[in-house]
């Protein structure tokens, strides 16, 4: 954790509108129950003005690599009868880095471990499983938020 505070990377699809809107919501409200955090949303980065060029992919996947190496927490959303295979890969990433993954998942569907992929549910550090019928999304962010500064307390304790 650096002097600025914790820096959490999300990693979460970003291809509609209800899954861009809902890493902000729970992206708000880590940084409002921390304080100090600052939580990097990759649907944020953009490259010459523009989001998604396929011209300036490389740099998108290169900039999102050094967003999870300067990351004290990766927290990642594994909703979906199969978790976004971009959010598979940035655990995997984060994992093999050392990095401290939380997995949030509130899809009821199940799979082979609490909902997940065994490569995903054996990648993270935490694994969070709130179901969907509980719809409050402010005290679930603030639960992810005490989670993620858990986890990057016990880092910085090593």
């Amino acid at each position: 954790m650096s002097d600025e505070g914790l820096t959490v990377y999300m990693a979460a699809p970003v291809f509609s509108v209800t899954e861009r809107n809902w890493n902000r919501c729970l992206a708000k409200r880590i940084e409002e129950t921390l304080g100090n955090a600052r939580v990097l949303l990759p649907q944020d980065f953009k490259i010459g003005g523009k989001y998604n060029d396929k011209r300036h992919w490389s740099k998108i996947f290169a900039d999102c690599l050094q967003a999870i190496d300067r990351s004290d927490v990766v927290c990642a959303i594994v909703d979906g009868p199969d978790a976004d295979s971009g959010t598979a890969f940035e655990i995997g990433y984060a994992h093999r880095a050392g990095i401290p993954v939380l997995a949030l998942r509130t899809d009821f569907r199940q799979s082979q471990d609490r909902g997940l992929n065994i490569m995903l549910s054996q990648a993270v550090d935490t694994l969070m499983v709130r179901m969907s019928f509980d719809e409050d999304t402010d005290k679930l962010g603030r639960e992810v938020a005490l989670r993620i500064k858990k986890l990057a307390d016990s880092r910085k304790r090593k």
